[in-house]
């Protein structure tokens, strides 16, 4: 398990939930502290060892110091992570860009699971979220998200929380210009079978994971929705959000998606990304 620090309050954040998901998955913490002088790491990252051993008493902690980019070293250290952990301050418009681009940057790169949490986020002693017992939400796209619903049922299993699955779908009909877009009986035909199909989808995804998983509670849903409105809406009820990273091929690299991003700005508890290849 890895976690980025830097002296912040979200850096806190994340350092809380980090310690927590590692006692979850019964492995070990680094800190990691990216800086521009090596002299510059110590006491923040004795603050934080000492924050983790009073919370966690018997969770093995290391730290490590590193010169250079927070983004990269975060990378490295993590490729090989169960769980890379950070923060994100989530502010909107072009601030939010920029403050949060070392999480976003490893949003689009990393090849390991990664948490983000948001700096707006409460705080409470083990780690973000609406409290103990808080649901687990799984965002679905399609069927080909079963990494990401793998790990949304361990993360379940270990919390001893419910999951929930929450897949959304659009149907765009065009209409012909000047008319209104009232849909003809042969598309009305078409998105009651597209209707079928999604709602199916959810299950499809779980099927073979409750019966490795039977001890989580679970449901489904499928809504004729924008992924990211009802995603957003439902992360207010969740402890943690499990969607998987869709990223595209970008002129300058892997892009993440749309949904995605809304997700690391303006979800309401932390978010963790399971990685796919660029799309």
């Amino acid at each position: 398990m890895v976690v980025g620090v830097d002296g912040s309050v979200v850096a806190v954040r994340a350092l809380d939930e980090a310690a927590a998901e590692a006692v979850r998955l019964g492995t070990d913490l680094e800190i990691v502290f990216a800086v521009t002088d090596i002299d510059e790491a110590g006491p923040t990252l004795k603050s934080a060892v000492e924050r983790v051993r009073e919370r966690h008493p018997g969770l093995p902690v290391s730290i490590v110091p590193v010169v250079g980019d927070a983004a990269e070293a975060l990378l490295r250290r993590g490729r090989v992570a169960a769980l890379t952990v950070v923060g994100s301050r989530g502010l909107p418009g072009f601030a939010g860009m920029v403050l949060g681009s070392v999480s976003l940057r490893l949003a689009a790169r990393t090849l390991s699971p990664l948490l983000v949490v948001r700096g707006d986020q409460v705080s409470r002693p083990d780690g973000p979220g609406p409290g103990p017992g808080g649901e687990v939400l799984l965002g679905i796209e399609s069927d080909n998200d079963t990494d990401a619903a793998a790990y949304a049922f361990a993360e379940a299993a270990r919390r001893g929380s419910p999951l929930r699955v929450l897949h959304a779908w659009t149907y765009r009909h065009l209409a012909p210009v000047g008319l209104a877009p009232v849909p003809t009986r042969r598309v009305q035909d078409d998105i009651d079978r597209r209707s079928q199909n999604e709602t199916a989808v959810p299950e499809r995804v779980v099927t073979s994971l409750r019966d490795q998983y039977p001890e989580v509670p679970v449901r489904t849903r499928a809504v004729r929705s924008g992924a990211a409105h009802a995603l957003l809406e439902a992360t207010g009820n969740a402890a943690v959000i499990v969607v998987a990273a869709h990223r595209r091929r970008g002129r300058l690299g892997p892009q993440l998606g749309p949904v995605t991003t809304a997700l690391l700005h303006h979800a309401r508890c932390p978010v963790i990304l399971v990685p796919m290849g660029p799309e």
